[in-house]
Formats: structure tokens, C-alpha cells, sequence
């Protein structure tokens, strides 16, 4: 699911205090634009305006910090996008809400792609496997308030966090094979019809 945005380093003065939070968001970007390797304390620390010492009174070394990144991304991108579909209370429009807003946010936002191009690494393996199954459980959930059977609305949950999973891909390699626009509308109608169809 598209990440929501993060919030804006706190600031004292005219000079900014840095939280953990703040590094995290930093190094989901650099993750965001080279992966792992992308996460490196002293470019960290000239992307914020600061000094590795900030990042030491935060975190012990690199691989706290690569933890709390992936923590921040999995209730960033999905728990405060879950949390914002059950402001809605008919499970079909929150479908239809939570495809239109992830596949329209998923092309912009090159971490989720970037995550999954590193899922070789355990902490990445283990924060993708979370949320995948918060994901299509999530989905799941919705289809059962439609009257799925419980192993029909898992079936379809997958089926539609694999669409997803498709259409962040194409967004990011070739998005002009996706369609824009009144066009887009209509596509993401008939891929939520194609997941209601009774089976």
C-alpha cells in the first residue's frame, strides 16, 4: 500500500531536534531511491542537516536503525492506510476506496518496489511477510463482511493484493501501459467487479 506521508522534523529555534522517527523517515527514502545499501549514516546525516552523533544518540548502529525504518514503513504504509479505509463503513466502498487510493499513490513511490527487490535480507523478509499477511488478512476481512465464505474471501483478498502487487509494479516500469484518467476509473471498476463477481 502506498506510504502516507511522514511527518516534519520537529524544530527548536531555527535549528531542528531530530527524533528516531526522523532518521527512520530518512532512511525509508534513501531505501526508497538505492535499497539497503542506500542506508548509511554519514549521507543520513547531510540529508538532515546534521551530525553523526545525532544518529548515535538515537540508534546503536545501522542495523537498529534499518529495524526502526521498517517498523515506521509497515505502520506508515499500512496500518495508517487501514486505519483511514475504516473511517468508511460499507465494506465495498472501503474496497473500492483502499484499491483507488494505493494504486494511484503505488507508481509515485518507489520504496514498496524497492523492499521487495531486497527481500533476500531477513529484516526485509520478515517485515515484508508481516505485512503482506496485515495486507490480504485486511482484504480478506472485507470480502467476509460481502458474504464470502471465509476461504473465498482469503481467495480473493490475495487475488486482490496480487493486482496490486502488479499494478505498483507496472506504475514503476512501464506506466503508460496503465491507463489514466476517466480510463483509470473504469479499469479500477472493472477489477473491483471482477473481485465482487459471485463465484
Amino acid at each position: 500500500m502506498a506510504q502516507e506521508q511522514a511527518r516534519t522534523p520537529r524544530t527548536t529555534g531555527t535549528r531542528r531536534r531530530l527524533t528516531a522517527q526522523d532518521w527512520a523517515d530518512a532512511a525509508l527514502a534513501a531505501m526508497g531511491e538505492g535499497g539497503l545499501a542506500a542506508v548509511a549514516v554519514e549521507p543520513l546525516a547531510a540529508r538532515l542537516g546534521t551530525t553523526k552523533g545525532s544518529f548515535y544518540w538515537h540508534f546503536a548502529n545501522r542495523d537498529a536503525l534499518i529495524e526502526a525504518a521498517l517498523a515506521r514503513w509497515e505502520e506508515v504504509a499500512t496500518e495508517a492506510v487501514i486505519t483511514k479505509m475504516e473511517a468508511e463503513t460499507d465494506p465495498e466502498r472501503k474496497l473500492r476506496g483502499l484499491l483507488d487510493r494505493t494504486t494511484g499513490a503505488a507508481g509515485a513511490d518507489p520504496l514498496e518496489m524497492s523492499l521487495l527487490a531486497t527481500a533476500a535480507d531477513p529484516r526485509v523478509a520478515a517485515a515484508l511477510a508481516r505485512v503482506t499477511e496485515r495486507r490480504i488478512g485486511y482484504v480478506a476481512a472485507l470480502f467476509a463482511e460481502l458474504g464470502c465464505s471465509e476461504t473465498e474471501a482469503r481467495r480473493r483478498g490475495l487475488l486482490a493484493y496480487s493486482a496490486y502487487l502488479g499494478h505498483s509494479q507496472l506504475g514503476h516500469a512501464v506506466p503508460q501501459a496503465l491507463p489514466a484518467g476517466a480510463a483509470r476509473t473504469r479499469y479500477l471498476d472493472s477489477v473491483i467487479d471482477t473481485l465482487l463477481r459471485r463465484a
